[in-house]
């Protein structure tokens, strides 16, 4: 199965962009993955391919309009892909969403820009899904639509060139990812930590799951927290499910 990607966008010359080099390209030329444009401008319906309109209630900048939009999206049939919508008052993705995503059909794209959207289009639509990449604000979705893409691409199967690239990663598992080293083994002054020079595989292996939670818990405390929870909910189901037989 194909993963078919379409984007709608003001401008689909950036696409595929950077996604038709490397691994992803190669993934493209090789009909692992499929990218379509959508010109939203070829269903404004007056002279000028209006667009946008200045905010109602006044305030600066421009809006998308959403009849232009609707008649967009409606042009991509959706063949059970979910519809993303590019913009900063979304739910940030997650790596989670991305392996859901990369497991699907594919998946449409709506690339924001302006101030945004007008609001009735989500009020009509739905089943549209508004996500945004972090706590920034970028000109336009597009940039972002190329981040997603490249996240969900490189999930797909044979893409990666070893199967297991894409499980030991930051957020696979809820904690970011342990250190990496290669040769040399000495420079300027500081060496590969010797564990992982011992070829003992368990010392190994203990060591990266150490790092791994000590980085997370000084970088990054909001998903430390997260993890300790769900392992805690875990452990917890864990026991409920034990007691079970003897009540």
């Amino acid at each position: 199965m194909t993963f078919a990607a379409t984007i709608l966008t003001l401008y689909p010359e950036m696409f595929p962009g950077p996604l038709g080099h490397s691994i992803a390209g190669r993934a493209l030329a090789d009909a692992k993955w499929a990218c379509e444009t959508v010109q939203i401008r070829d269903f404004a319906t007056d002279k000028h391919r209006t667009v946008d309109d200045t905010p109602a209630g006044g305030g600066a900048g421009m809006v998308l309009k959403c009849d232009v939009l609707a008649r967009a999206l409606d042009s991509a049939p959706a063949a059970g892909r979910p519809i993303l919508a590019m913009t900063p008052r979304g739910k940030p993705i997650t790596q989670q969403r991305i392996r859901d995503l990369a497991s699907g059909p594919g998946v449409i794209i709506l690339c924001g820009r302006f101030e945004g959207f007008d609001e009735r289009l989500f009020e009509a639509r739905p089943e549209i899904e508004q996500v945004s990449l972090a706590d920034i604000v970028l000109s336009g979705g597009e940039m972002a639509a190329l981040t997603i893409l490249d996240a969900c691409i490189r999930l797909l199967p044979g893409v990666m060139g070893a199967p297991s690239s894409g499980t030991e990663e930051s957020y696979e598992n809820g904690l970011l990812e342990y250190p990496h080293y290669t040769r040399p083994v000495e420079w300027e002054g500081r060496t590969i930590p010797e564990v992982l020079r011992s070829g003992d595989h368990a010392k190994i292996a203990a060591w990266r799951k150490l790092q791994s939670e000590n980085d997370t818990r000084s970088r990054r405390p909001d998903l430390w927290e997260r993890h300790e929870g769900a392992r805690v909910q875990s452990a917890s189901g864990a026991r409920r499910k034990t007691k079970e037989p003897d009540q």
